[in-house]
């Protein structure tokens, strides 16, 4: 199979991350904000997002809040005041300031809420268990008074961890250990939405729905982050991660783990236009979902064009990201497993129903026993996928090769049909690794 190589010789600048000298090396072309500290702002929370800084910069770009005036700035410390701030204003720009930790599974006055609290109409998760043992329901889908319970009671939950977030916002961590707990930002039908500087920890589901069918799992909702019909967002230096509910913790059920998490950043029904840099994902198993349905064509074809670099993506299971229809450019992430990590790695990017996936760049750290071929997962004939100048533990790795050697009578086609231009630095992928452990994440937005 023909690959491409680089045709010009590689620079080298150097940049300092925290006290000690590290060298970064510059990929030919890219522009002069390469030698810039992309970490440094004097007001982050007026930053907007830098020209041609993926496919978020498209058109007007993204500024969020970043107009606000006095009236509309806001510092949160509950639920509460979170929930109320974003609700004011309509769609004035907005600065939202989140100090501490917020736990969405609280009621107004700050109180606790457990998943009792939430439970109605009779359901108990010992109840659902026995209604819907396989042994005696068979192997359909939950039906019936037991499963109307668990919908009402998940209802309860939902009205306390999804807090809906409308356009021209900026919400923001203050300080480095701003986290918010158990909560699912929803950017439904917004525009011009900037979410910086948090960490995003355990959005867990109290009712998950038991599915009978062919073997029998266990599905759950809420995403820390979802986009759902919106654009122009920017999603810059959050870390993501289960934290303290690890599913290597969680019970088995009816056969199955009692999967409490869905995703961390879900990307879905005509979303577009979006930038995801130097976040850190962690401790998850499926992360990042871009395109819900095969059947979407309607909303999604020409649309969920994405860009991800300089994140970092720990220990996760699987999607990162999955792609249907969109043209996701991926580059310059590092993909870092560690030898017995709780959570399975399965592979890094889904190739599924018409997506169109470059990743180029990018560093990929893996234990002994990991092929290079494990890296991609392919649902559908007839896909393709760019992928160049990928490595794996320090060394050049020809990922789609590997992967189409693997799979001989199902292989990958090596064009996603479309060349990234919105790139303000491409980083060596020797330089990676150390960049993005260094500055991505909550925490690490600097002065």
């Amino acid at each position: 199979m023909h690959r491409r190589r680089l045709s010009h010789p590689v620079r080298r600048l150097a940049a300092l991350a925290g006290s000690a000298a590290l060298a970064l090396t510059l990929i030919p072309g890219t522009s002069q904000a390469a030698a810039q500290d992309p970490h440094r702002t004097a007001e982050p929370a007026r930053a907007v997002l830098p020209a041609n800084d993926g496919w978020g910069a498209t058109g007007r770009g993204v500024s969020g809040g970043s107009a606000a005036d006095g009236a509309h700035i806001y510092t949160v410390t509950t639920r509460s005041e979170l929930a109320t701030a974003l609700e004011k204003g309509g769609d004035t720009p907005k600065i939202i300031r989140i100090k501490g930790t917020i736990d969405a599974n609280t009621d107004t006055r700050g109180n606790p809420l457990s998943c009792d609290d939430y439970a109605t109409d009779g359901y108990t998760l010992e109840s659902y268990l026995k209604a819907y043992d396989p042994a005696t329901w068979g192997h359909e889908m939950p039906s019936g008074p037991m499963e109307d319970a668990r919908l009402a009671s998940a209802a309860n939950q939902a009205e306390s961890v999804v807090l809906p977030v409308g356009s021209n916002t900026t919400i923001i961590g203050a300080g480095r250990d701003a986290r918010l707990l158990g909560a699912s930002l929803r950017v439904q039908g917004a525009h011009n939405v900037i979410i910086r500087n948090l960490t995003f920890e355990d959005a867990y589901d109290c009712f998950p729905q038991w599915d009978g069918t062919n073997e029998g799992e266990w599905n759950s909702e809420y995403d820390s982050v979802v986009l759902s019909g919106s654009t122009h967002v920017w999603v810059d230096h959050n870390t993501f991660t289960d934290g303290r509910r690890p599913d290597n913790r969680q019970p088995s059920y009816l056969g199955a783990l009692y999967q409490q998490h869905d995703g961390l950043l879900d990307i879905v029904r005509g979303a577009d236009l979006t930038t995801v840099t130097w976040n850190v994902f962690t401790q998850h198993s499926k992360s990042i979902l871009i395109g819900n349905s095969d059947k979407a064509a309607a909303t999604d074809h020409g649309k969920l064009r994405t860009t991800f670099h300089h994140n970092l993506f720990q220990d996760v299971g699987e999607r990162v990201p999955r792609v249907r229809f969109g043209q996701v450019d991926v580059y310059n992430n590092h993909y870092r497993q560690q030898p017995g990590a709780a959570y399975h790695y399965g592979y890094s990017w889904g190739i599924g129903h018409e997506s169109a996936l470059v990743a180029e760049h990018n560093a990929f750290t893996l234990p002994a026993g990991t092929t290079p071929a494990g890296t991609i997962h392919r649902w559908n004939p007839g896909t393709s996928m760019t992928e160049a100048r990928n490595h794996i533990n320090g060394r050049p790795a020809d990922l789609l090769t590997a992967y189409n050697d693997a799979h001989p009578d199902a292989p990958l086609g090596d064009d996603a049909g479309w060349t990234p231009s919105l790139r303000p630095r491409v980083d060596h992928p020797r330089s990676v690794p150390g960049l993005v452990n260094a500055h991505a994440g909550a925490g690490k937005l600097r002065r």
